[in-house]
């Protein structure tokens, strides 16, 4: 996807955000968004900037290290972290270290993602994360100011669904055992809040529109499946450490529901014009954010989808928005 270099977008709005008081939180181990420094992602496509741990790091310069803002989305423009780290902010200090890989899935042994180099959660927490960042050194980072966000399924649902409800209730078993225990292993290296973000409603791409009613279908119910085991992952974390972490989870199956139904329902997506197709012609990115070409009818940010499966940057702030609303809040997991 197409690098998108806007560096004064570094100064949006940076802690316009910030909360009025702090709000109570079932954990000490929060000191609530207006303080937050740090925050560690992991996800796929619909979350990666691009990078890359051996260069620069998040700095007040560039809160995302590297490369230049917005990095290398797949929304032809910024995708949630990138908003999230320089709009939706609580505070200018937030550092943010995006370890996403677009085709991601939890782990490409169970689910084998779109070529053997993409690096699953696995890959990210365990050769990503934990050599570089679980002993604190390099990114001082501290667990009562630091939030884990992973939005990861995308892949796992995609590429599993046509196997039906009782084979995935099979396959999402194992996943879930995979997944929480790479939770685990980062509550091990002192994350205690965590934000887990559920599949969006992918059925509604063209990519499963044009396959038909039977894949249509098939895929609603590998998602409720696959989110009903993200609330479940949710609750049985905080339930077993209790009042040591703080748990949220983000609806975006919802939020983009909300959208396609009605463009209008978010400001962000006010200007979306089709929310069924894309234009071929945009479907690798193209030159501003807002480009017109005549033969596609309305510019890029007038679609929804920028190609099959991967919505625009204006969806991508309304889940950061969302994201960020979660986090001025007490958890929504107790």
């Amino acid at each position: 996807m197409k690098l998108t270099t806007v560096a004064s977008a570094l100064t949006l709005a940076a802690g316009a955000m910030a909360a009025k008081s702090p709000p109570k939180h079932n954990s000490r181990n929060w000191k609530g968004w207006e303080k937050a420094k740090t925050a560690f992602i992991f996800g796929d496509s619909y979350t990666q900037t691009g990078f890359n741990v051996s260069l620069e790091q998040p700095n007040a310069a560039n809160p995302l290290g590297n490369p230049a803002y917005p990095g290398w989305t797949s929304s032809n423009g910024p995708n949630w972290v990138g908003y999230l780290t320089t709009k939706y902010n609580a505070t200018a200090n937030l550092r943010t270290y995006n370890l996403a890989d677009g085709g991601a899935t939890v782990d490409s042994d169970l689910v084998a993602p779109w070529k053997p180099t993409v690096r699953s959660l696995v890959d990210q927490v365990t050769d990503g994360f934990l050599p570089n960042y679980g002993d604190r050194s390099a990114a001082r980072w501290s667990p009562e100011t630091t939030v884990f966000g992973i939005w990861i399924g995308i892949n796992d649902v995609g590429n599993s669904f046509w196997s039906g409800r009782e084979s995935n209730e099979v396959l999402y078993a194992k996943i879930f055992d995979v997944y929480r225990g790479l939770v685990d292993d980062l509550y091990g290296a002192g994350a205690r809040n965590f934000v887990f973000l559920n599949v969006p409603a992918i059925q509604r791409s063209p990519l499963t529109l044009g396959q038909g009613e039977q894949a249509i279908a098939l895929e609603i119910e590998a998602l409720e499946q696959f989110n009903g085991l993200v609330d479940q992952l949710a609750g049985d974390l905080k339930a077993e450490k209790k009042k040591e972490v703080n748990v949220w989870v983000h609806d975006t199956f919802k939020a983009f529901t909300e959208i396609l139904d009605d463009p209008a329902s978010h400001a962000q997506t006010a200007g979306y014009k089709n929310v069924t197709g894309y234009c071929e012609e945009y479907q690798n990115g193209t030159p501003e954010w807002d480009t017109f070409i005549e033969s596609c009818g309305y510019a890029v940010n007038e679609y929804f989808w920028l190609n099959s499966l991967h919505p625009t940057y204006p969806a991508q702030e309304v889940i950061a928005e969302g994201v960020a609303k979660l986090l001025r809040g007490p958890p929504n997991v107790v």
